[in-house]
This record gives C-alpha cells, structure tokens and sequence, in this order.
C-alpha cells in the first residue's frame, strides 16, 4: 500500500479481519474483508465490481497465488496481473514439484525426503544425520487452515516426537530437509521481475542476518549485497519455465562444497520486498509490476549495498533469542542496528500500522499474564507474590 500510495496509486487490501494493521494505512484506499469458506471467485468479482474499474490483483501468499492461477480466465476480466503458465505457481510453489524441476535443470538444493512412515523419517536421520529440518511441502496443509512451519530437529528423538504428533493431513504434507550448515546470514535471497517474455526487468540480491523464529523463520533483519551466482541461476530457471511477474527466492551457502543451494521459491511479493529498494529511482518490483502491467518504461535498478531493513518489532524477540543462546552480544546487536534504513511497519508518514501491530502486542502479552496470574493464584500462590512471579517468567 505504501510503495503504491506514495506514487498515488489508489491501493485497496484483502484482509482475513477488518482490524488488520495495514488496514489502518493513510494509503488504504479502502478494505475488503475474506471469510474462511468463501468462494474466492466471487468474492473477488464482488471487489472488482465495488471498486468500480479494472484493477492490478497482487498476491502476497501462496495460497492467493494458486487462487489466481486456477481462476485466471475468469479473474482477467476484472483485474491484471501476469499472464504465467497454466500451473507454474502450483510447481514453484509445492517444495516436491520444485524438486523434482531443480533436478531437471541442474539447480543445487539440498536433499529431501517425503516420509510415508516413522520408519522413513528415522532411515532418513541416520544416512544424513541430524539436525534435519522439517518442513511443509506447501506453506499450508491442504483442505486446513494449518500453517505448515518449519522445524529444525535437533536430535533423532525429537524428529520422531515432531513425526508422531502430526496428524495424517499435516503427515501428507511433511517433507525432511537436510540441514545446510552455518548461521541466517548464509541465506541468500533474490527479489525481481520478469516481463511477458521472462526477460529480467529488475533483480536485487541480499542476505539474512537475522530470522523470526529464530533460525528457520522469516527475515526480520537483511541487507542488500551482490551476489551473481544466486542472480544468474534465479535468470536461468525464470527463463526456463516461462516465468512472468514478481518472484522471492530463498538460496543457503553450503561451505562444504561451496554451492548455493534453492531453498524455497515464492512465486509472488515476499515480505521483505522492501529491502530492495533502488536508491536513485526508488524502484522495487512492485511498482516495476504496476509499470510494467500498465504499459509504462520500468526504470533500471540496481542492488542498494548495505541497504538495511527491519521486521519490527519482531526482530527484537529473536535477538533476545539469539543472545540467550550466545549467538549474539549486544555489541554486535548494536552494530546490527546501525544504518537500518526502513522498518516495515513503523514510518513517519503512516504511523497507524505500527501503532496497531503494537496494541497486537501489548494485548498478547496483558492476555498470557492474566492467564498466568490466574494459574498461579488457582495454584495456592498468594495473590500478592504472583505479580512477581510473572514478570519473573516474561
């Protein structure tokens, strides 16, 4: 909403609440709200038909990618977006499908499993030994609403504990990763556009330093770097399956053979497309999508080195996590901090969002200390120590 709004773009949101954050931007033309269960094709008739004209349809999740992809030739009469290839965003977006393309072209990843059974998973534990990483192989259980997040299982035990406590959907949808060695920062990340003819319109390159969860999560603090390798290979895949719009691409450095390793495709804006940002046109691939699907030049960017961005207030958390752990002491958290150049909800011309996410926050954590105070006085603690005790656990 911000990126578009501050061109003046009229900018309308999708949300699962009508008291989403983003909701409360000053760049928030107006708010649609979607229900779990509604039909997403006439749901998004209904959008269409409230505001009134032809609008760009932005996905910023899988499942809103696979939605557009499966009801494109209906959607294309009330909105614009790329015009990909029947499926592609269902094979980028499902980890086995992408797999199996990687192995077609020769792309590094890492070695996977698709487990049927506990005997599988601990087969799989003993050749590449642990940790082994457990992950969705679609970011959501199919049919649920469970989201599918990833696990880093530390011992055989626990891989087996995770394994058990599934249940069959969530089982259908488990895939085992091998573990790729070293800290956030060996994760690579590719942010670009491709137009109609999958030529590169725009591409940047950086790195994690910084994840929320801690170790297996999103970026909540990276850095723009050049980086050709996790460039030109992006390039080449895009090239290769015809791939058009805005594409997010996770890679891991493994030190043991020196190769940069496909982790996870997004066919669609990642989170953190703000990190890249050109620092003369001010240029991200939102706005080259928004140019571009509108029949305007897309102006040439290039990755803003040292460019900093901050998933607030979330990164604070995995820092704690990360100093509790001797991973980080504050010195260096300080050092981290330093020339950040934008937080993705706090900014001085629209404040609201971060003033909700904060209020989000606040009641998350007033909810789980009433809810400990009152464990504890139901537990025999005197009322006047549980105060103490729970500032204690927090």
């Amino acid at each position: 909403m911000r990126t578009l709004g501050r061109l003046g773009v009229d900018a309308y949101g999708v949300h699962d609440t009508p008291r989403a954050p983003a909701a409360w931007s000053r760049y928030s033309k107006g708010k649609f709200v979607y229900r779990q269960g509604d039909d997403p094709r006439s749901f998004l008739r209904e959008v269409a038909h409230s505001i009134g004209r032809r609008a760009l349809l932005i996905a910023q999740d899988d499942v809103s990618t696979l939605v557009i992809d499966e009801h494109a030739d209906d959607l294309r009469e009330w909105f614009l977006f790329p015009d990909q290839p029947r499926g592609l965003p269902h094979t980028l977006a499902n980890k086995r499908e992408m797999a199996k393309l990687c192995g077609r072209l020769h792309i590094p990843t890492p070695e996977v499993v698709f487990p049927a059974s506990g005997d599988e998973v601990i087969a799989f534990a003993e050749r590449r030994g642990v940790p082994v990483v457990i992950k969705g192989v679609e970011s959501w259980v199919p049919g649920t609403g469970i989201a599918a997040r990833p696990v880093i299982a530390h011992t055989r035990e626990q891989l087996l504990a995770e394994w058990n406590a599934m249940t069959h959907a969530e089982r259908a949808n488990t895939m085992l990763q091998e573990y790729i060695p070293g800290g956030a920062d060996s994760v690579w990340m590719f942010n670009g556009y491709f137009n109609e003819a999958s030529e590169c319109l725009l591409s940047f390159t950086g790195r994690k330093l910084h994840q929320s969860p801690p170790y297996s999560g999103v970026t909540s603090l990276g850095i723009c770097l050049e980086n050709d390798v996790v460039g030109d290979t992006t390039k080449r895949l895009a090239k290769e399956v015809g791939y058009r719009g805005v594409i997010d691409i996770g890679y891991r450095y493994d030190e043991r053979d020196g190769l940069y390793k496909l982790l996870d495709v997004n066919p669609r804006v990642g989170a953190t497309f703000r990190l890249f940002v050109d620092r003369e046109t001010g240029i991200d691939v939102v706005r080259a999508l928004y140019l571009d699907l509108t029949g305007q030049p897309v102006p040439p960017g290039r990755t803003p080195v040292g460019r900093k961005w901050l998933l607030d207030p979330w990164d604070v958390k995995s820092c704690v996590a990360y100093r509790r752990d001797g991973r980080l002491t504050l010195p260096e958290w300080a050092r981290a901090y330093r020339g950040v150049d934008e937080l993705a909800w706090l900014a001085k011309d629209d404040p609201l969002p971060f003033l909700a996410v904060a209020g989000r926050v606040l009641a998350k954590r007033f909810r789980r200390a009433v809810v400990r105070f009152a464990c504890l006085s139901w537990a025999g603690v005197p009322a006047s120590l549980a105060p103490s005790l729970v500032a204690l656990s927090n």
